[in-house]
Parts: C-alpha cells; structure tokens; sequence
C-alpha cells in the first residue's frame, strides 16, 4: 500500500498513523510522473486537484485553465490528499467510509 501526499499534511499524518504498514510517498520531495498524473486524473477528473486549497487560490485564472497535469507537476499540494494506492484500487481522502475499507474497521458515523 502506498499513500501519496505530502509528510506534514494533518490528513495524511491520520492516515499513516491508521495504516502503519504503508509505504509513504511525498509528492513534494519525489514529484510523480507526468504519466502517472495523467493516470490518476483520469481516475478522479474532479477531485484530484483541491480547488478549495490555498494554493489554488492564489493561482491566476490563466493557471487555473492550464493542463492540470502540468498544474500538480509545479504545484504538488494542490493534489487532494492522500491518494492511496491499495493493490489495484485507488482512494482519494480520508473518510471514515475509506479508513473502515482500509483498516478492516466499520465506518464512524
């Protein structure tokens, strides 16, 4: 299993702490592939890139209409976190509905 994020985010410290064995990848200090971008857009059109983030908000309206893989590729934290990589399935946050699909638990409500 491996979780993509960055290290100092509070979501993605919850979600290591809740999956100990999980390999963590930080999208900031190793930036991933414009292929595996590609992919994982693909995966979540809507979702992948925070429009709620602050980074995204501070970005002119002409970046914002730019190629959003090259987009995550200058701007790692505007990928929503975490991403996690579990065999082949692919979670995008950390709800209580993916943390009980996860860790084997029920989901809080």
């Amino acid at each position: 299993m491996i979780i993509y994020g960055l290290k100092n985010c509070d979501v993605v410290r919850k979600a290591r702490k809740a999956l100990p064995g999980a390999k963590m990848h930080d999208v900031r200090d190793s930036p991933l592939s414009r292929e595996k971008l590609a992919a994982l857009l693909e995966a979540f059109p809507e979702t992948l890139v925070n429009t709620r983030s602050t980074t995204w908000r501070k970005l002119s309206d002409a970046e914002r209409l730019g190629d959003p893989v090259a987009l995550l590729q200058t701007h790692p934290a505007l990928m929503k976190r975490p991403l996690i990589e579990a065999g082949d399935r692919l979670y995008l946050g950390w709800t209580p509905e993916i943390e009980a699909v996860l860790t084997g638990g029920t989901a809080a409500n």
